[in-house]
Protein backbone atom coordinates (compact mmCIF):
# COMPACT_ATOMS: atom_id res chain seq x y z
CA UNK A 1 0.00 0.00 0.00
CA UNK A 2 0.97 3.99 -0.18
CA UNK A 3 -0.21 6.84 -0.38
CA UNK A 4 -1.81 8.89 -2.17
CA UNK A 5 0.22 11.39 -4.58
CA UNK A 6 -0.91 13.93 -7.32
CA UNK A 7 0.72 12.92 -10.89
CA UNK A 8 0.11 13.72 -14.30
CA UNK A 9 -3.46 12.65 -15.63
CA UNK A 10 -0.89 11.02 -18.59
CA UNK A 11 0.40 8.49 -15.97
CA UNK A 12 -1.08 5.24 -14.50
CA UNK A 13 -0.65 2.93 -11.84
CA UNK A 14 2.67 1.46 -12.31
CA UNK A 15 1.72 -1.93 -10.49
CA UNK A 16 0.59 -3.57 -13.96
CA UNK A 17 3.61 -2.81 -15.53
CA UNK A 18 5.29 -4.23 -12.66
CA UNK A 19 3.34 -7.56 -13.00
CA UNK A 20 4.26 -7.75 -16.30
CA UNK A 21 7.73 -6.86 -16.09
CA UNK A 22 8.13 -10.10 -13.42
CA UNK A 23 6.24 -12.56 -16.06
CA UNK A 24 9.19 -11.72 -18.83
CA UNK A 25 11.91 -11.71 -16.10
CA UNK A 26 10.55 -15.15 -15.22
CA UNK A 27 9.86 -16.62 -18.53
CA UNK A 28 13.64 -15.44 -20.13
CA UNK A 29 15.19 -16.88 -17.05
CA UNK A 30 13.55 -20.22 -17.65
CA UNK A 31 13.89 -20.43 -21.38
CA UNK A 32 17.58 -20.12 -20.89
CA UNK A 33 17.98 -24.27 -19.70
CA UNK A 34 16.74 -24.91 -23.06
CA UNK A 35 20.17 -23.63 -24.07
CA UNK A 36 21.51 -26.77 -22.18
CA UNK A 37 19.14 -28.94 -23.59
CA UNK A 38 19.94 -28.53 -27.14
CA UNK A 39 23.53 -29.77 -26.57
CA UNK A 40 24.31 -33.19 -27.41
CA UNK A 41 26.42 -35.74 -24.79
CA UNK A 42 27.89 -37.69 -28.11
CA UNK A 43 27.80 -41.19 -28.12
CA UNK A 44 27.13 -42.56 -24.65
CA UNK A 45 27.24 -46.12 -24.08
CA UNK A 46 28.81 -46.69 -20.06
CA UNK A 47 29.19 -44.46 -17.58
CA UNK A 48 32.45 -43.29 -18.35
CA UNK A 49 31.00 -41.72 -21.54
CA UNK A 50 28.24 -40.41 -19.76
CA UNK A 51 30.57 -38.16 -17.66
CA UNK A 52 33.20 -37.11 -20.72
CA UNK A 53 29.75 -36.07 -21.70
CA UNK A 54 28.68 -33.71 -18.90
CA UNK A 55 32.04 -32.50 -18.57
CA UNK A 56 32.02 -30.89 -21.81
CA UNK A 57 29.06 -29.48 -20.94
CA UNK A 58 31.09 -27.24 -18.49
CA UNK A 59 30.89 -24.20 -20.55
CA UNK A 60 27.08 -24.52 -21.36
CA UNK A 61 26.24 -25.22 -17.45
CA UNK A 62 28.44 -21.91 -16.94
CA UNK A 63 27.05 -19.50 -19.17
CA UNK A 64 23.91 -20.98 -18.04
CA UNK A 65 24.46 -20.70 -14.43
CA UNK A 66 26.29 -17.03 -14.69
CA UNK A 67 23.34 -15.93 -17.43
CA UNK A 68 20.77 -16.55 -14.65
CA UNK A 69 22.06 -15.25 -11.76
CA UNK A 70 22.80 -11.92 -13.73
CA UNK A 71 18.79 -11.94 -14.78
CA UNK A 72 18.09 -12.25 -11.18
CA UNK A 73 20.03 -8.99 -10.11
CA UNK A 74 18.86 -7.20 -13.24
CA UNK A 75 14.97 -8.36 -11.62
CA UNK A 76 16.12 -7.54 -7.87
CA UNK A 77 16.99 -4.54 -9.20
CA UNK A 78 13.52 -3.74 -11.25
CA UNK A 79 11.78 -4.97 -7.68
CA UNK A 80 14.03 -2.49 -5.63
CA UNK A 81 12.92 0.60 -8.49
CA UNK A 82 9.18 -0.25 -8.40
CA UNK A 83 9.22 -0.08 -4.25
CA UNK A 84 9.97 3.87 -5.60
CA UNK A 85 8.18 4.00 -9.40
CA UNK A 86 4.29 4.16 -8.12
CA UNK A 87 3.41 6.03 -11.58
CA UNK A 88 4.31 5.65 -15.44
CA UNK A 89 3.54 7.15 -18.29
CA UNK A 90 4.01 6.35 -22.09
CA UNK A 91 7.86 7.09 -22.00
CA UNK A 92 8.41 4.88 -18.82
CA UNK A 93 6.26 2.07 -19.75
CA UNK A 94 8.37 1.97 -23.61
CA UNK A 95 11.87 2.10 -21.76
CA UNK A 96 10.74 -0.73 -19.85
CA UNK A 97 9.27 -2.55 -22.86
CA UNK A 98 13.03 -1.82 -24.02
CA UNK A 99 14.74 -3.64 -21.14
CA UNK A 100 12.31 -6.44 -21.86
CA UNK A 101 12.78 -6.75 -24.99
CA UNK A 102 16.83 -7.05 -24.21
CA UNK A 103 15.96 -9.49 -21.55
CA UNK A 104 13.77 -12.01 -23.74
CA UNK A 105 16.79 -11.75 -26.39
CA UNK A 106 19.22 -13.18 -23.68
CA UNK A 107 18.51 -17.05 -24.13
CA UNK A 108 19.55 -16.38 -27.69
CA UNK A 109 22.37 -14.66 -26.88
CA UNK A 110 23.29 -17.23 -24.44
CA UNK A 111 22.80 -20.07 -26.66
CA UNK A 112 25.40 -18.44 -29.26
CA UNK A 113 27.68 -18.01 -26.73
CA UNK A 114 27.46 -21.30 -25.36
CA UNK A 115 27.56 -22.71 -29.35
CA UNK A 116 30.62 -20.06 -30.93
CA UNK A 117 32.25 -19.22 -27.64
CA UNK A 118 35.53 -19.70 -30.58
CA UNK A 119 34.32 -17.05 -32.26
CA UNK A 120 34.17 -13.23 -31.42
CA UNK A 121 30.71 -12.27 -32.20
CA UNK A 122 29.96 -15.66 -29.78
CA UNK A 123 31.64 -14.14 -27.04
CA UNK A 124 30.77 -10.86 -27.07
CA UNK A 125 27.07 -10.58 -28.20
CA UNK A 126 25.94 -11.74 -24.62
CA UNK A 127 27.79 -9.31 -22.51
CA UNK A 128 26.75 -6.41 -25.03
CA UNK A 129 23.37 -8.24 -24.53
CA UNK A 130 23.39 -7.31 -20.64
CA UNK A 131 24.65 -3.97 -20.96
CA UNK A 132 22.36 -2.80 -23.52
CA UNK A 133 19.29 -4.27 -20.97
CA UNK A 134 21.23 -2.61 -17.57
CA UNK A 135 22.00 1.15 -19.28
CA UNK A 136 18.09 0.81 -20.38
CA UNK A 137 17.14 -0.04 -16.48
CA UNK A 138 19.19 2.73 -15.63
CA UNK A 139 17.85 5.20 -17.77
CA UNK A 140 14.49 3.98 -16.79
CA UNK A 141 15.09 5.23 -12.77
CA UNK A 142 16.76 8.57 -14.26
CA UNK A 143 13.12 9.29 -15.44
CA UNK A 144 11.38 8.34 -12.79
CA UNK A 145 13.54 10.64 -10.80
CA UNK A 146 13.03 13.16 -13.08
CA UNK A 147 9.24 12.55 -13.78
CA UNK A 148 8.18 12.89 -10.60
CA UNK A 149 7.46 9.35 -10.73
CA UNK A 150 8.71 8.14 -7.09
CA UNK A 151 7.08 8.26 -4.17
CA UNK A 152 8.60 9.32 -0.34
CA UNK A 153 11.90 9.64 -1.76
CA UNK A 154 13.94 12.62 -1.26
CA UNK A 155 16.24 14.71 -4.07
CA UNK A 156 18.74 13.41 -2.17
CA UNK A 157 18.27 9.90 -2.03
CA UNK A 158 17.18 9.65 -5.56
CA UNK A 159 20.66 10.90 -6.69
CA UNK A 160 22.19 8.05 -4.06
CA UNK A 161 20.21 5.54 -5.89
CA UNK A 162 21.09 6.69 -9.29
CA UNK A 163 24.64 6.15 -8.39
CA UNK A 164 24.28 2.57 -7.00
CA UNK A 165 22.31 1.70 -10.25
CA UNK A 166 25.88 2.83 -12.25
CA UNK A 167 27.49 0.01 -10.55
CA UNK A 168 25.82 -2.70 -12.68
CA UNK A 169 26.84 -0.45 -15.88
CA UNK A 170 29.74 -0.15 -15.17
CA UNK A 171 30.55 -4.11 -14.37
CA UNK A 172 28.92 -4.99 -17.65
CA UNK A 173 30.97 -2.29 -19.99
CA UNK A 174 34.20 -4.15 -18.27
CA UNK A 175 31.99 -7.49 -19.01
CA UNK A 176 31.95 -6.54 -22.58
CA UNK A 177 35.67 -5.14 -23.00
CA UNK A 178 37.07 -8.37 -22.00
CA UNK A 179 34.32 -10.63 -23.64
CA UNK A 180 36.56 -11.10 -26.85
CA UNK A 181 39.94 -12.43 -24.50
CA UNK A 182 38.08 -14.38 -21.45
CA UNK A 183 34.72 -14.87 -22.61
CA UNK A 184 32.14 -16.00 -20.36
CA UNK A 185 34.54 -15.39 -17.43
CA UNK A 186 34.31 -11.64 -17.62
CA UNK A 187 30.84 -11.80 -15.76
CA UNK A 188 32.85 -13.06 -12.85
CA UNK A 189 33.61 -9.14 -12.53
CA UNK A 190 30.17 -8.90 -11.57
CA UNK A 191 31.27 -10.11 -8.19
CA UNK A 192 31.82 -7.07 -7.55
CA UNK A 193 28.67 -5.59 -7.58
CA UNK A 194 27.61 -5.19 -4.81
CA UNK A 195 30.86 -3.70 -2.82
CA UNK A 196 30.91 -1.24 -6.18
CA UNK A 197 26.93 -0.38 -5.20
CA UNK A 198 27.41 0.18 -1.88
CA UNK A 199 30.83 2.64 -2.19
CA UNK A 200 28.57 4.28 -5.28
CA UNK A 201 25.89 4.97 -2.68
CA UNK A 202 27.76 6.58 0.05
CA UNK A 203 25.25 5.73 3.16
CA UNK A 204 22.88 2.89 3.56
CA UNK A 205 19.68 2.90 1.18
CA UNK A 206 16.80 4.69 1.99
CA UNK A 207 13.84 2.56 3.50
CA UNK A 208 11.31 1.83 0.55
CA UNK A 209 7.75 3.14 1.72
CA UNK A 210 5.92 1.75 4.22
CA UNK A 211 3.20 -0.35 3.73
CA UNK A 212 0.01 -0.29 5.77
CA UNK A 213 -3.38 -2.63 5.90
CA UNK A 214 -6.27 -2.66 3.35
CA UNK A 215 -8.50 -0.92 6.19
CA UNK A 216 -6.66 1.87 6.79
CA UNK A 217 -7.67 4.79 4.94
CA UNK A 218 -6.15 7.39 2.59
CA UNK A 219 -4.27 4.40 0.70
CA UNK A 220 -3.77 3.13 -2.55
CA UNK A 221 -3.29 -0.72 -2.74
CA UNK A 222 0.12 -2.02 -4.57
CA UNK A 223 -1.83 -4.88 -6.58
Amino acid sequence: MIRRRSHPEASVSARRTEAFTDGVFAIAATLLVLGLTDQSLGTVRTNDDLAEGLLALAHPVFSFVISFLILCVMWMTHVRQFEWIVRIDDTGMWLNNARLLLVVLVPFTSSLNTSYDDLLLGRILLPINFFLAIVVGWLQWVWAVRSGATVDLTPDDARRLGRAGLSAVVISAGAVALSPWVGSLAFLLFALDGPLTRRLRGADAPVAPATSSPTDGGVEGRG
